[in-house]
């Protein structure tokens, strides 16, 4: 651990030490050592080469693409691009492993150091990065209960992956999550991976260990193939809970890889966990060493888009926004080039952010919905927000247009056009649906008038310093105006005629 690092909340006395090893599948249309394709959902069997099962005289050969993605992740997490790393053959016997190896790297991965930072319940935190390293995936076991048999489906072997492991940093689930997502964040906004959890594209192992505090690090054990944020906190937090217990009756805890099942909850030992020496690392003598020149880094360099941690921080500098705003915005490519459209058109930042993060965010969500699938498009919304700006239209005015626009196709093809004519029509549709905000302040104030008249004992305990009862007065006005009129100018009047 870091000296001076922070420690986390004690769970019943005990720290708690995560660490994490993230497979991502490489977005490459090739196997990392050949020419079979990489495409989900083929029939069994059907994508694996030669090369994949290691015939005799099949050599690999490296895939450039892989190799691309790896230094595009390095930069994007400040590291080290090693200029020379080596691929190494990891022994182990796996049904699902044809050739009774896997090529990985050991010694010299190509990634090295870096670090991934996130913010947790508005705190900054850091995890260091130990490496991140190419290497091809193995097949998959299909055990079909109802007929008693098991298959083996190869398509996967050779998929290219980067694994990418961290220090043990993390001292709770929720950092653990936070990182895990902050991570599917950077790897799926550079490219580099679909960060498709249900087909295995982001797959995450969690090594758990408690101890005492100021003791040395704890036993680990490592929970395998965590596939859902969700899952992965529950599965942390039940291993914690297992190993403390352990602890408490007296037991040793036993290194060794484990499978979370979520329908029970709990945590089961899959088979005891294995150290480097375990795997017999050799250099792998088909495959020369990886050199990578640096004009070739520099070169990626210069091209990689602007990340996510550099775009929120000219969200907050450029549009004003606090630094949670800037941060959900850069969630995803999507959201925050939507969010950048809003904003240059309606020239109001903070509404744009507020609608983006919530009328938005709470539609898609209860819809089932992705930003790109998003029924108003940026310069509709940018419409909307302008008339709320003029005065034109309240924000529940604007939310019955927004909710028009949002499920009639016949409003959304008016509101059309270039942005002027947009605003135009936008306008047009506000009056029409009779959602204007009174704008005139003689017939405003006559309404007022008769407000104040009518509630006399408001207005005494509106002079006694009675707030609840200004409160009371305002919404009777804006009763009177079927809620056409813009509350903070009600206010301003109301005040004014009250002294």
């Amino acid at each position: 651990m870091q000296a001076g690092r922070p420690t986390g909340p004690l769970v019943q006395g005990y720290e708690v030490i995560i660490g994490f090893e993230t497979h991502t599948q490489l977005t490459t249309q090739s196997k990392i050592f050949s020419r079979a394709s990489t495409a989900f959902g083929a029939e069994p069997n059907t994508q694996a080469s030669a090369v994949d099962f290691a015939l005799p005289g099949a050599l690999p050969v490296m895939n450039k693409g892989a190799v691309q993605r790896a230094i595009e992740f390095g930069l994007a997490v400040n590291a080290h691009i090693a200029e020379h790393s080596v691929f190494a053959r990891k022994n182990y016997f796996y049904p699902d492993l044809p050739k009774g190896y896997q090529i990985s790297q050991f010694e010299i991965p190509v990634v090295q150091g870096g670090s991934v930072d996130f913010f947790l319940d508005g705190k900054p935190c850091s995890v260091r990065l130990v490496r991140a390293h190419l290497e091809e995936d193995a097949g998959k076991s299909l055990h079909e209960d109802f007929i008693g048999m098991s298959g083996i489906d190869l398509n996967r072997a050779g998929t290219p992956l980067l694994e990418i492991v961290t220090e043990p940093d993390m001292r709770s689930s929720a950092e653990a999550v936070a990182y895990a997502k902050e991570l599917h964040k950077i790897v799926t906004w550079i490219g580099i991976c679909d960060g498709n959890m249900q087909e295995g594209s982001f797959r995450c192992d969690a090594n758990v260990s408690v101890r005492k505090p100021g003791e040395p690090l704890g036993t680990r054990r490592e929970i395998k193939n965590l596939n859902s944020f969700r899952f992965m906190q529950q599965a942390i937090d039940y291993e914690v809970r297992w190993q403390i217990a352990q602890i408490e009756d007296g037991h040793a805890i036993q290194q060794a890889t484990v499978l979370f099942d979520p329908d029970t909850g709990e945590t089961r030992s899959m088979r005891t966990k294995e150290d480097a020496a375990d795997y017999r690392y050799f250099p792998d003598p088909d495959l020369p060493p990886l050199v990578i020149a640096r004009d070739w880094v520099e070169k990626t360099r210069a091209e990689m888009s602007e990340l996510p941690r550099v775009m929120a921080a000219r969200f907050v500098k450029d549009y004003g926004l606090p630094e949670y705003d800037a941060g959900q915005l850069t969630q995803s490519k999507a959201t925050a080039a939507y969010f950048e459209t809003v904003a240059a058109l309606s020239k109001q930042p903070k509404l744009a952010s507020n609608w983006v993060m919530g009328e938005i965010s709470r539609r898609l969500n209860g819809e089932n919905l992705d930003i790109e699938q998003v029924p108003v498009t940026a310069p509709q919304l940018a419409s909307v927000i302008s008339h709320i700006a003029s005065g034109t239209i309240s924000n529940n005015g604007a939310k019955q247009i927004f909710d028009l626009l949002w499920h009639d196709p016949k409003i959304k093809t008016l509101v059309a056009g270039s942005f002027e004519e947009m605003n135009a029509n936008t306008s047009a549709l506000i009056e029409a649906q009779g959602l204007k905000q009174m704008s005139d302040t003689g017939e405003l104030e006559k309404i007022i008038d008769d407000v104040l008249a009518a509630n006399a004992k408001n207005v005494e305990e509106v002079k006694a310093g009675n707030a609840k009862a200004m409160n009371a007065l305002v919404g009777q006005a804006m009763k009177a105006t079927k809620g056409k009129a813009n509350p903070a100018q009600v206010n301003e009047l109301l005040k004014k005629k009250l002294g």
